[in-house]
């Protein structure tokens, strides 16, 4: 029989259920959401379901962690860092009384906006980003825009509708950034507009579930990018115990060593939070990291072919706009010589853009118009979702097809 230690359940207090003051505010949608009679999922359960079934989520077992295109198929790709965050985040929150089922959902849905390329793609997003519209790019701000205002499912009768989902779940995918150190976390208690977040942890998660899943996003990566560098000979065995001390990686030994100690450092007075040893190893695995394989001249070297992929893709959409004429000028000049790009990129325009004197959208469509085509800014900002949404596969298929005669 397994007993549980003192610490278990200390934030059942916590948990956001209808007990908690925070429940209203928590389940709150931007829209009313269809109803079944017969349905038995929880708010933070359908959220979950929705995830999963969008695109977006689909398309992350072909998007990047941190190695490109790898013909290895143990490889970490961004769905299994997903599965890992998720896992992590339901250990931790089940063991300390949180919700599991409102950790999931954020957890699942956390990284649904990644570019393509990784974190290298988000680099060079944010800088078309700033150079045009004078904004920024941030996976997860786009991640909340992917599940807000791109991401559709049909309802029973057909029509597309956004994801609509709850603010608990909304507000922890854009407040879950895992690259900034902080050795504990404690929720906010402001129920802020989530648009008007503008960087990246600039204010906790609302949730104490929220901030498992900020936790969890550092270490479900630690142990996994080492491995597939030892893998894949980026890093030797000897760099990593004359620099970390560490012989050998176990991925699987590295998660669950962490969740414990989450798990007995954490109280509702103490924060969510590591103890000081293993924060100091999670910082040393980090540089590690860091030094010796995000800044690998092997990935230097993929990082230019991402960057020349995505400004190609992006310079050779931007010359085609034309105001309300830009779907018109896009199937005549790269119908024929880009059928690919021509094809997905103009669907994407007809479901996203407002009606206007000669183009009507499908009526099944009844998520939101979010691009005027008046507007060349808009424009732009349609290439940059669209471009944010490929898998590596698909904007490398793009780009053959781009540069071959």
């Amino acid at each position: 029989m397994r007993v549980m230690c003192p610490m278990a359940n200390q934030f059942i207090k916590e948990a956001i259920s209808e007990e908690n003051p925070k429940w209203e505010k928590c389940i709150q949608r931007q829209k009313m959401l269809y109803h079944r009679e017969d349905d038995i999922r929880s708010p933070f359960a359908r959220d979950y379901n929705r995830i999963i079934h969008c695109n977006a989520y689909r398309r992350l077992k072909h998007k990047t962690q941190v190695f490109f295109a790898t013909r290895n198929d143990h490889i970490c790709t961004r769905i299994e860092h997903v599965n890992h965050v998720s896992s992590v985040s339901y250990t931790i929150s089940k063991y300390l009384g949180l919700n599991t089922e409102l950790a999931v959902a954020i957890a699942t849905g956390h990284d649904v906006g990644h570019a393509p390329f990784g974190h290298f793609g988000e680099t060079i997003l944010k800088k078309i980003a700033e150079k045009e519209l004078g904004d920024t790019f941030w996976h997860e701000r786009n991640s909340l825009r992917f599940t807000d205002k791109i991401e559709t499912l049909p309802s029973p009768d057909g029509e597309e509708y956004n994801l609509n989902l709850t603010y608990a779940v909304r507000d922890g995918i854009i407040s879950h950034c895992g690259e900034v150190d902080e050795r504990a976390i404690f929720p906010r208690n402001e129920d802020l507009d989530l648009d008007d977040i503008k960087h990246p942890s600039q204010y906790p998660p609302y949730t104490w579930e929220g901030c498992i899943v900020k936790i969890a996003d550092k270490i479900a990566y630690l142990g996994r990018d080492i491995e597939d560098a030892l893998s894949l000979k980026i890093i030797s065995k000897k760099q990593l115990e004359e620099h970390t001390g560490i012989p050998d990686i176990n991925n699987t030994l590295i998660m669950h060593n962490f969740i414990i100690d989450i798990c007995r450092s954490s109280s509702p007075e103490q924060g969510i939070r590591l103890s000081r040893k293993h924060y100091e190893l999670m910082q040393k695995l980090r540089e590690f990291s860091r030094d010796y394989i995000y800044r690998h001249e092997r990935l230097a070297t993929y990082q230019k072919y991402a960057g020349l992929i995505i400004e190609t893709i992006y310079e050779t959409l931007r010359k085609v706009f034309d105001g309300y004429r830009t779907i018109i000028a896009a199937e005549k000049e790269y119908g024929e010589v880009f059928p690919t790009l021509s094809r997905y990129f103009i669907k994407w325009l007809q479901k996203y853009s407002r009606d206007y004197g000669g183009f009507v959208r499908d009526s099944k469509y009844k998520n939101s118009a979010i691009y005027d085509l008046s507007c060349e800014k808009d424009y732009i900002q349609a290439i940059i979702d669209f471009i944010s949404s490929m898998t590596d596969s698909f904007a490398i298929e793009v780009f053959n097809e781009l540069t071959s005669f």
